[in-house]
C-alpha cells in the first residue's frame, strides 16, 4: 500500500523496515521528542509493524520514501492509531525524518499528504496529536501542516527529569475541504 506524493511516498512499513524504524526512534536528536512510552526496541517495532498489516483501519506505521539512486530512499516515517472509531477519530505520532534528510521540509509535505490519506482514503473524520511543551520545533510544523492548536494539558508527563505540558492540536475533514 503506497501513497504517491509530489516528490515523496508514504507505505507501510514492513519486517524489512524494522532496523531503520529502531534507528530512528533511537536517535539522539529524535528519542527526546517522542513519547516515553513508545517502543524503541525491535521487538517492540515489529509488534507496530505487524499491528498495521493486520489491522490497517485501525492502525499505520509508514516509512516516507524519497527518490534516490536507483529507486526510493527511505526517509523517515511516521504513524496512527484509532482512537474512536464511532467518531472515526485518529491519534497521530512518531513522525521523525532521518538526519540526512531533515532540514527540506520533507515532514511538512509528509504529513499533508498523510492527512488526505487518512482523512479521505480511510475516511477519518478527526486527526489528533499531542507534542510536549518544549518542543518548539514540533508545534510550528504542526501549524505549518495546518493543525490548530486546541489547549495544553498542563504538567501532564514525567519526562527528563521534570513534569512537562503537552500541547494539543488536531484537524478535521472540513479543514481540508475548504
Amino acid at each position: 500500500m503506497t501513497v504517491d506524493g509530489d516528490g515523496l511516498r508514504l507505505r507501510r512499513a514492513t519486517e524489512e523496515d524494522a532496523d531503520f524504524v529502531v534507528g530512528l526512534l533511537n536517535d539522539e536528536d529524535t528519542e527526546p521528542f517522542l513519547a516515553a512510552s513508545r517502543s524503541r526496541d525491535r521487538a517492540g517495532v515489529l509488534v507496530d509493524i505487524r499491528a498495521s498489516t493486520d489491522r490497517p483501519a485501525e492502525s499505520g506505521l509508514f516509512v516516507i520514501e524519497v527518490p534516490g539512486g536507483a529507486g526510493w530512499e527511505r526517509a523517515g516515517m511516521m504513524e496512527f492509531s484509532l482512537t474512536n472509531a464511532r467518531s472515526r477519530i485518529a491519534h497521530l505520532g512518531g513522525l521523525a525524518i532521518h538526519p540526512a534528510f531533515r532540514g527540506r521540509r520533507l515532514a511538512d509535505d509528509a504529513a499533508r499528504l498523510f492527512q488526505r490519506h487518512l482523512i479521505f482514503e480511510l475516511d477519518f473524520h478527526r486527526l489528533e496529536l499531542e507534542c510536549y511543551g518544549f518542543n518548539d520545533r514540533a508545534i510550528r510544523h504542526a501549524e505549518r501542516a495546518g493543525y490548530v492548536k486546541e489547549g495544553v494539558k498542563r504538567k501532564a508527563y514525567w519526562r527528563h527529569g521534570e513534569w512537562v505540558d503537552g500541547v494539543l492540536l488536531s484537524l478535521i475533514r472540513e479543514d481540508l475541504e475548504e
